[in-house]
């Protein structure tokens, strides 16, 4: 007998939510494990041409943890595409201002650049705050 391939199939996909407690967590750490769920590497059903994430809440964003001096070195970079329109932010005022946007772009940067990549990073939910208007899919705690 003859042992068949399986290929997952965006049908047999199961997604779930999972919600996320930033509070005290390390940046990277954190931003590597909500990656890794994002795509869909800790199911069995892991495909690399298939989205087969699940969703993630991340809440109290703005109390996450950096090692070293990344508060003050680390610096995010936006330009605006006319001359001399690169603004450049450092860390702790962008913890100040958009704490949820930190999140977002570390765990964009270890997604795929293409087009999947930005369909995972859709699943993704950040809250600065304690709450989150997503508890009618009832979320499992996720611990990290």
């Amino acid at each position: 007998m003859k042992q068949k391939t399986f290929v997952t199939k965006p049908d047999d996909i199961e997604r779930e939510w999972w919600v996320v407690d930033a509070k005290g967590k390390t940046l990277g750490r954190l931003a590597t494990q909500i990656a890794v769920i994002l795509r869909g590497k800790n199911k069995p059903t892991f495909a690399p041409n298939v989205d087969t994430g699940d969703y993630v809440v991340v809440i109290n964003c703005d109390q996450i943890v950096t090692t070293g001096n990344k508060l003050d070195q680390k610096i995010y970079y936006r330009h605006s595409k006319y001359n001399g329109g690169l603004t450049q932010t450092p860390l702790r005022r962008q913890m100040e201002t958009h704490p949820d946007r930190v999140i977002e772009l570390a765990v964009k940067g270890m997604l795929p650049k293409n087009a999947l990549g930005r369909q995972m990073l859709k699943k993704l939910k950040v809250y600065a705050g304690d709450n989150h208007p997503h508890t009618a899919q009832n979320p499992k705690p996720l611990d990290i």
